[in-house]
């Protein structure tokens, strides 16, 4: 499966979902055209839905997904004004979650029809992307039973911190949003939610648990790339360097 692959850099939160249900949208038209040709009976060609994988970082925004409780955002319009942090009700599943800079947020646009149409496995694919990633920073991550995302000590409950969020949509098996993981981000923003709704759980970085100033980005993207080149079998082809 080829995946185009563009980092977008640092990109409105607003911008980019426009961006993600653009590229959707084109998918959706496919898979209709294709139906029409089987539903006609016409010796068309069937057209191949298009795969793409975007990684960029946003300026300071807390969205909400559609099972979200507005509860677990811990401040008002006045203090998200006061400090330049946007707000976006999305259509993505899970709760509440912080974008900022020295975050590395990725959103694989992919037909789950071609590779397998299970959404369960897709969300553990991208968990096993970001523990890979890990890894080779030697960091030992691993999934939450009940819960999604990377998370580190998952063992010892009062140690229990949370690494990397994930939230999706499908439609017809074509997905976006995506993960959202924590490099050099700045956690103090994480204090004005309830993360994910998920109390009693903090949220770390790469750069707090390998205890340094800052964390090669660059660096990052390249290892999430190469992890999500072997697990989705995908030959990536870079729309910009």
């Amino acid at each position: 499966m080829q995946v185009a692959f563009q980092h977008l850099g640092t990109i409105e939160y607003k911008q980019a979902w426009d961006y993600q249900e653009s590229l959707l949208g084109e998918n959706l038209g496919i898979k209709k055209r294709n139906r029409d040709r089987e539903l006609a009976q016409t010796n068309e060609e069937m057209e191949a839905t298009k795969s793409h994988f975007l990684l960029c970082e946003h300026e300071p925004v807390f969205t909400l997904g559609k099972s979200g409780a507005m509860e677990n955002l811990l401040v008002n319009n006045e203090y998200l004004k006061e400090k330049g942090i946007s707000f976006f009700k999305t259509n993505r599943g899970g709760d509440i979650t912080f974008h900022g800079l020295g975050q590395i947020v990725g959103y694989p646009i992919l037909d789950l029809e071609r590779l397998k149409p299970d959404i369960v496995l897709y969300m553990r694919n991208l968990e096993e992307i970001i523990i890979r990633t890990l890894a080779e920073y030697g960091i030992k991550s691993e999934r939450s039973s009940g819960e999604t995302g990377v998370w580190i000590d998952t063992a010892f409950p009062h140690k229990a911190r949370k690494i990397c969020a994930m939230g999706v949509r499908t439609s017809r098996w074509i997905t976006m949003h995506g993960f959202a993981l924590n490099v050099n981000a700045d956690l103090g923003y994480f204090d004005n939610i309830i993360p994910c709704g998920i109390r009693g759980k903090s949220v770390t970085s790469l750069n707090v648990e390998l205890g340094v100033e800052k964390v090669d980005e660059k660096e990052v993207k390249e290892k999430i790339l190469k992890h999500f080149s072997k697990l989705f079998e995908a030959e990536i082809l870079h729309l910009n360097s």
